[in-house]
């Protein structure tokens, strides 16, 4: 017990310093960015305050607006392919200055982002709701804590995964060593989708400005408005730290600006569809760069028979209704065990029944606008598929009073049963308010039923019994597994990030979504030069001699066999082998003799 004693002073000692050196102010300077324009609804021109109806053609003006309420926001140019490569064409420039930067001027530019973040959360979720019809509360929990999150975890962690990773040197290069590196690779690409429109900008700006590199983003031309504000605090920041200038570059436009993005850069992170995932791939292989890409899914949510129903199903409808239906990685596909099915499907009605849809910022709202245009006529088409063939509304939300002119923005909280897999519903991405939900009877069951999908992504598995829920977690073929949460892996930013089939390849996030970011370089020296390097065996040097290949042969059984026994017999016969080589042949010292 005296042993322990001084071990547990000086832990608790340790701890009591750590909690000191919390309560010290950090010196992390403030920082000022210009919000005027995103605020101050006043000062909005006649031209850009009336009631806007979207465009259906593409333009050389990327046209915002709100979709709670329709109203005009302004618009940014659709970047033409030169322009895209001239912004591509500086941001190689800013990276090269900033790929000498320290790790302690790039942890002061994440304390400042933090710093601005945690100051001014109310603002950045106001532009996020604006833009994409999404309530504050989804907007803090899809974008501010995922950022902090992320910002934090580097700061811990990040320096040391992007350190030199020293590795084994092997039975043949034992006088060597052997180590990893990890070097910026110049100019990332990211294009992004509308979902969360700060997250999806921070997310591969974060990984690829600590990592050393630059990146140029393309926002989605449903969310340019908020894209090209956040840009501005990211900007700030790095000016702080007195980064160069085009080091983080927002750009907007339609197809053509995300081609020429593409063929510009050095790696591209994709987030969207798999249609335009496989476009993305095809650009991308005519330069040969490395590809992340993130498609989406259809995400089971696997409820057993032993689990707190009303507690199981408030998660679900959070699931299914989070970001205004928006989900990125959300649940899609609902499977109950036929013992609590009914029961279920009573609490979640008892939920939905309470949700109400409208203009976030207008009143108190659970769920705000659908973001895409026309999108709710495709919920609504894949809905009436799953009723023609037996499916049934059990439970519609509510919407509140939104105006005439953006009835079409919105789509109620919907809750189906009695589907089945012969429905759209069940194999299509809805990205939308819908839960469908379908009984099954044993795990083998729903395992197979989860596995029947073009996606793999993530999924959730809820049971009393945490054994039985991993072992269905184990065999769903998927890159993200939640057991008895949601989406509790996104909150673990040491974790990467993505999935199988057509929900795309490659990680974000985590240790791997970092390194991700990374020429991956290996390096060899000698341990002990210049006393211990590389010499050729004789044997094996040019001319080779007569018993080469029994000196390779018997140096391989010497460094790999299996048993001990023939390895030393082996090194016998290597050693005779050098041995002989090393004494001169008759022939020679005769010729010496004379």
């Amino acid at each position: 017990m005296a042993f322990w004693w001084p071990l547990i002073v000086i832990a608790l000692a340790c701890l009591l310093c750590k909690l000191l050196f919390m309560l010290i102010p950090s010196n992390v300077p403030s920082i000022d960015v210009d919000a005027s324009d995103v605020l101050d609804e006043g000062n909005q021109t006649k031209e850009n305050s009336f009631i806007y109806i979207p465009s259906r053609r593409q333009t050389d003006k990327v046209q915002c607006y709100e979709p709670a309420t329709m109203k005009y926001l302004g618009y940014f140019p659709a970047l033409k392919p030169d322009e895209v490569k001239e912004r591509v064409s500086q941001s190689r420039k800013a990276q090269k200055i900033w790929a000498k930067s320290s790790f302690k001027q790039r942890r002061q530019f994440l304390r400042i982002l933090l710093k601005y973040i945690i100051e001014h959360q109310e603002l950045i979720c106001e532009v996020s709701s604006r833009d994409t019809g999404k309530t504050l509360v989804d907007a803090s929990l899809g974008e501010i804590m995922t950022t902090c999150e992320k910002i934090t975890w580097l700061l811990a962690e990040g320096e040391r995964w992007l350190r030199p990773e020293y590795r084994s040197s092997g039975r043949s290069m034992f006088y060597k060593t052997s180590k990893v590196e990890f070097h910026p690779l110049g100019v990332v690409g990211a294009i992004v989708s509308w979902n969360y429109p700060f997250h999806n900008i921070f997310n591969p700006m974060l990984a690829a400005v600590f990592s050393g590199n630059s990146i140029v983003i393309k926002v989605s031309e449903h969310a340019s408005w908020s894209g090209c504000f956040y840009v501005r605090i990211i900007q700030t920041a790095l000016a702080a730290v007195g980064a160069p200038e085009n080091l983080v570059e927002v750009i907007t436009g339609f197809a053509e600006t995300g081609e020429a993005l593409v063929s510009s850069v050095d790696k591209i992170i994709f987030v969207g569809s798999p249609g335009v995932g496989k476009m993305i791939m095809r650009t991308a292989s005519e330069t040969l760069i490395p590809v992340t890409l993130e498609l989406g899914g259809k995400d089971p949510f696997i409820v057993c028979e032993d689990v707190d129903v009303p507690h199981v199903a408030q998660i679900a409808v959070r699931a299914v209704l989070q970001s205004s239906g928006q989900n990125c990685a959300g649940a899609e596909r609902f499977y109950v065990h036929k013992d609590v099915y009914s029961s279920f499907v009573a609490e979640v009605v008892k939920i939905v029944k309470s949700v109400r849809a409208g203009p976030p910022l207008a009143g108190k709202y659970d769920m705000g606008a659908i973001c895409m245009q026309e999108h709710s006529e495709r919920l609504q088409i894949l809905v009436n598929d799953a009723i023609d063939k037996g499916a049934e509304i059990v439970c519609r939300g509510t919407v509140g009073n939104i105006g005439e002119g953006a009835v079409d923005q919105y789509f109620p909280p919907t809750v189906i049963v009695n589907v089945n897999h012969k429905m759209k519903l069940m194999q299509e991405e809805a990205f939308g308010p819908i839960m469908p939900i379908m009984k099954f009877s044993t795990d083998e069951e729903v395992v197979r039923l989860a596995n029947d999908s073009r996606y793999g992504l993530g999924c959730a598995v809820f049971s009393g019994s945490k054994h039985r829920a991993k072992q269905i977690g184990l065999q769903l073929e998927c890159g993200v597994v939640a057991i008895n949460d949601f989406a509790s892996n996104y909150m673990c930013q040491s974790l990467p990030f993505g999935g199988v089939k057509d929900s795309g390849f490659g990680r974000f996030a985590g240790i791997e979504g970092l390194r991700a970011c990374c020429l991956v370089k290996s390096v060899v020296e000698d341990r002990w030069w210049p006393i211990i390097k590389t010499k050729i065996p004789k044997p094996i040097q040019y001319p080779v001699a007569a018993n080469g290949f029994e000196f390779q042969e018997s140096l391989v059984e010497a460094l790999y066999g299996l048993n001990v026994w023939d390895r030393l017999r082996a090194v016998v016969k290597v050693l005779k082998i050098l041995t002989d080589q090393n004494q001169p042949s008759p022939t020679n010292k005769k010729r010496r003799n004379d």
